[in-house]
């Protein structure tokens, strides 16, 4: 398989900038009470944002081609920090949509997740939880 190479640059004293495929570029930062200048989001968040990003993309792509009636997918990500030096023990995605046949939003959410780099990357390092409200 290939290699995925992405860039983070130093902007400033304080934050720097991830560049995805030259075109996608987001701040990253720390809030003003730890330090920062609160221009972008810290490094643990966007680990939330990639898992919940991936798993939507694959979510969506899986609608899609099966032209599934489910609509306005939303997913809340959210990541249990402990220990000292902090990290993740636990990530749940929460994940509401409008749709009519549970057994298929469950069979799309079961191939999303076995599809996601992310998901699959993290299982073995973290308690990683799906639920459909």
């Amino acid at each position: 398989m290939p290699a995925v190479t992405v860039h983070v640059q130093q902007v400033d004293t304080k934050a720097s900038q991830g560049v995805v495929r030259e075109n996608h570029k987001m701040m990253i930062d720390r809030p003003e009470s730890k330090g920062g200048s609160d221009a972008g989001a810290m490094g643990g968040e966007l680990l939330l944002v990639s898992l919940g990003g991936c798993f939507m993309s694959n979510l969506l792509e899986a609608i899609r081609t099966r032209e599934a009636a489910i609509s306005n997918v939303n997913i809340a990500v959210t990541g249990t920090l402990e220990g000292a030096p902090a990290h993740f023990t636990a990530m749940e995605m929460a994940i509401t949509a409008d749709y009519e046949d549970r057994a298929q939003i469950e069979k799309l959410v079961t191939i999303s997740e076995r599809s996601c780099i992310v998901a699959n990357t993290l299982k073995g390092s973290v308690d990683l939880s799906i639920n459909i409200a």
